[in-house]
């Protein structure tokens, strides 16, 4: 069963601009269908901190410098920005790229992080009462030609409206994703066109799959009306030996709980095992930006045996 396969880059690992320009040149030559990459300032959990490439602005130069491929964030956390200039911004780069960038929205969760450049992420509800405020304002801005006023407890507008406007019907795509929970699947029902959840096995993929199918219901929505996508890790060797040598602390079982291991053609099995579950793409998480030569391993081996 065809499934796309596109990159995700942990760009607070290392991202700068000479290599942001090696990877869209890879990911648009090679095939990918898409090129996502992570919305942080600062290294996750612990220092020290390395090159983290400002989000919006290296999305804005992809917009100009690619031709084919989606891109966007994955995710951009609603504790970083008013969502009111999330939503300018991201139409405005959507439409520079002629309607390919996917808006990625999430709630926030490093600690350090928000520590570190003064956001306030707060706890875990207050996270996921902000993160629906900002959706459904997002959502409105993108679909009301009228003035939109929104008196939220965190975030407020007074008759805003987005000009120029979207030069795609309801704007961009939005992205919402999460682990599980009645709420998030809940909030993809009601706001996003695609669905992705992270780092988990297929099975747990299938459970997720029938609590987002029971929310859409909920509230009559077509259940086939929203994408649906997973990013996993990816471990991958020429050799069963090379793989070996890239566990780590974790074993060959632990790493399988969270994304896909193995040489070319033990990975392509794998991910045709969440193929068959019906998803329509799979985000491969590169956590180190300079290990192009993994990249281009996954588009000459393994992409071919996913069409």
């Amino acid at each position: 069963m065809f499934m796309e396969i596109a990159l995700d880059i942990e760009g607070q690992n290392g991202l700068n601009w000479d290599l942001w320009k090696q990877l869209a040149r890879l990911a648009e030559d090679l095939g990918f269908a898409a090129l996502y990459r992570s919305d942080h300032f600062a290294s996750n959990r612990r220092p020290p901190d390395h090159d983290a490439l400002e989000l919006w602005v290296s999305l804005t130069w992809l917009a100009c410098n690619t031709h084919r491929i989606q891109f966007g964030p994955l995710v951009t956390p609603m504790s970083f920005r008013h969502p009111a200039i999330t939503a300018r911004m991201a139409a405005n780069v959507d439409d520079l790229s002629g309607g390919r960038l996917q808006l990625g929205l999430g709630a926030g969760w490093d600690e350090r992080e928000h520590a570190v450049w003064g956001f306030d992420l707060g706890d875990l509800k207050t996270r996921f009462d902000r993160f629906e405020e900002g959706l459904e304002l997002i959502y409105t801005l993108f679909h009301s030609e009228d003035k939109v006023t929104y008196n939220g407890k965190y975030f407020k507008t007074n008759e805003a409206q987005l000009l120029p406007r979207p030069a795609r019907k309801g704007g961009p795509h939005i992205l919402v994703g999460g682990r599980g929970g009645k709420r998030t699947t809940m909030l993809a029902a009601r706001f996003a066109d695609e669905w992705n959840t992270y780092r988990v096995p297929v099975d747990s993929i299938r459970l997720l799959m029938q609590e987002l199918d029971s929310a859409m219901k909920s509230i009559h929505r077509d259940p086939a009306s929203i994408r649906r996508s997973v990013m996993l890790n990816i471990i991958m060797g020429k050799t069963d030996r090379d793989v070996q040598m890239k566990l780590g602390e974790k074993t060959l079982t632990e790493w399988r709980q969270v994304g896909v291991i193995g040489t070319p053609n033990q990975v392509a099995d794998q991910l045709g095992e969440y193929a068959a579950l019906g998803l329509d793409r799979v985000m491969l998480e590169i956590n180190n930006p300079a290990d192009l030569d993994l990249i281009e391993q996954i588009g000459v081996s393994v992409l071919p045996q996913m069409k």
